[in-house]
């Protein structure tokens, strides 16, 4: 600086304004020296970041070059040329030094601050990939440290253009504390419902939920800090607070997944005037049924012996222990759904007789099929019920069903 001002005297100017324009050519200098390690840092080192990042075989470092963090890291060279330049251009001016030095102090910690954020941001991309976010949500947590990040870096840049130390406005914002909770309110109840949902395994990305208050009857697709977003089966997308998982109720189908199967509870009603004891000709009949043959033959042992122990009077039907239609029908259901290959046979199969009703008695299937996803499930269970109904005549039983128009209409016409 002594050797520009001199050089500036001896071309003529004044030795005031040869000091001036000393610091203004400095003052230049510095800029343009910044602006170019920022364009050599963009243009050839960030080149070779890349170059190397995309030959490496793991994908953690191509998730942090998505997220931008070396382009934002860029910044800190020119901050940290004027940072350590400054002094030796403007060692006669404190005041000039210090406030340049505060300013890049300033800019590298907003930089360092969106480094973070990119950060935190890859570490979502990553936990997504890795399948990370079904065991907690990441991203939740990764907004609260962002929250965090910032509340801190602002009260620092605080500090500095206030010349006080950062304990002054930490002192001070217990006053605000009221009016921060009220601001932040969602974000504070959605933290600690996040961390609830994570310790507990409540509720993952991916899984199935049932919230009818709000509307939502589908696959969770995201859980931030204060939303949880699920995309209905019609394609529509709901969002429910985060704290709403904690204080209402939820249905998380995430059992029925992991087991293997998917449950089919579904019951036809069987007309009670069809329900009847087998003759030996129906049994006979019956023996034929593939599935049912031995199981026929077996009951039909056991109620010989059983009649002959206790001396039954055969002479009338009601006597003793007989087979029925119904029940050599729901024999026959539980044979088929044994034989059928898209059954789960390692989980609860049964059919069972439910409690008469107007409209006939009730018989339920209840099993589980082996296959989950929704359209090979309602495959599976329409052909099951296709069957059962096709052979519901066969065992001479009918099935109830309000009366239609056409039967009205054959029951004037004389032929119903």
């Amino acid at each position: 600086m002594k050797w520009m001002t001199g050089w500036l005297v001896q071309l003529g100017f004044g030795e005031k304004m040869a000091a001036v324009c000393a610091d203004v050519i400095a003052a230049f200098g510095i800029l343009a020296f910044a602006g170019l390690s920022y364009i050599i840092v963009r243009r050839f080192v960030m080149k070779g970041i890349i170059r190397l990042v995309k030959q490496t075989r793991t994908d953690w470092d191509d998730s942090i070059l998505r997220e931008r963090f070396f382009q934002r890291a860029s910044h800190l060279a020119p901050a940290l040329i004027i940072y350590f330049m400054v002094p030796l251009a403007f060692g006669g001016h404190e005041s000039v030094v210090a406030v340049a030095r505060c300013a890049a102090i300033i800019y590298m910690l907003i930089a360092g601050l969106l480094m973070a954020d990119s950060l935190l941001d890859a570490v979502v991309d990553i936990s997504h990939s890795r399948d990370l976010s079904y065991k907690s949500s990441v991203r939740g947590f990764a907004q609260a440290v962002k929250i965090i990040l910032y509340i801190i870096v602002g009260v620092i840049i605080l500090s500095i253009i206030a010349g006080k130390s950062p304990a002054f406005f930490i002192g001070g914002m217990g006053a605000m504390t009221a009016v921060l909770v009220l601001i932040f309110r969602d974000s504070i109840l959605g933290f600690v419902a996040g961390i609830q949902m994570s310790v507990n395994k409540m509720i993952s990305i991916g899984d199935w939920i049932e919230m009818p208050r709000y509307g939502a009857d589908g696959n969770v697709i995201d859980i931030s800090l204060t939303t949880v977003k699920v995309q209905n089966w019609d394609e529509t997308i709901v969002t429910v607070p985060t704290y709403a998982m904690i204080s209402d109720s939820f249905k998380n189908w995430r059992g029925m997944t992991e087991s293997g199967g998917r449950r089919i509870k579904r019951a036809l009603y069987i007309d009670m005037t069809s329900i009847m004891f087998c003759t030996e000709e129906m049994l006979n009949r019956f023996s034929r049924f593939q599935y049912i043959s031995g199981y026929i033959d077996a009951k039909k042992k056991e109620l010989a012996e059983y009649n002959a122990e206790y001396r039954v009077d055969e002479s009338e039907v009601i006597n003793g222990r007989r087979l029925t239609n119904i029940g050599i029908f729901r024999a026959y259901i539980t044979a088929y759904l044994r034989n059928n290959p898209k059954i789960h046979q390692n989980m609860t199969l049964m059919v069972r007789q439910l409690a008469p009703t107007d409209h006939g008695l009730p018989i339920e299937i209840y099993a589980f099929s082996n296959d989950q996803a929704w359209v090979n499930y309602e495959g599976i269970q329409a052909d099951i019920f296709d069957h059962i109904l096709a052979v519901v005549p066969r065992f001479e039983l009918l099935i109830f069903q309000n009366p239609t128009g056409a039967d009205f209409k054959n029951l004037q016409s004389g032929q119903g």
